[in-house]
């Protein structure tokens, strides 16, 4: 018993250290004013404009703010607001909005 506490408590000891070396990387938009980490709702928001704007540079930065699973899912809620929006802008159901947007026939 002693020895899993011993093992769990020297991991988490050790995942700790590895996030205090991390060398912090400061952006275009943060040099020079005071940091605060970035939520995955801003990673995903910057990706995604990057992505669309086809700038390497800024989805290599907004990819690097958070962990790849946390980005995933921003994406995907960022995805799930806008095609939301949309469906209320346009007064059609979301299915149908999805299915125009990535030019498929109406099911």
């Amino acid at each position: 018993m002693l020895g899993r506490v011993r093992k769990s408590w020297s991991t988490w000891r050790r995942r700790a250290a590895r996030r205090e070396e991390r060398p912090v990387q400061e952006t275009r938009r943060t040099q020079g004013a005071e940091r605060r980490p970035h939520n995955l709702f801003e990673a995903a928001a910057a990706y995604v404009a990057a992505c669309v704007e086809d700038d390497q540079e800024r989805i290599e930065e907004a990819a690097g703010w958070v962990e790849p699973g946390a980005l995933v899912f921003g994406v995907n809620e960022l995805a799930c607001r806008a095609l939301i929006a949309l469906a209320r802008e346009r007064d059609e159901s979301p299915r149908v909005v999805a299915r125009s947007l990535l030019g498929l026939p109406a099911a």
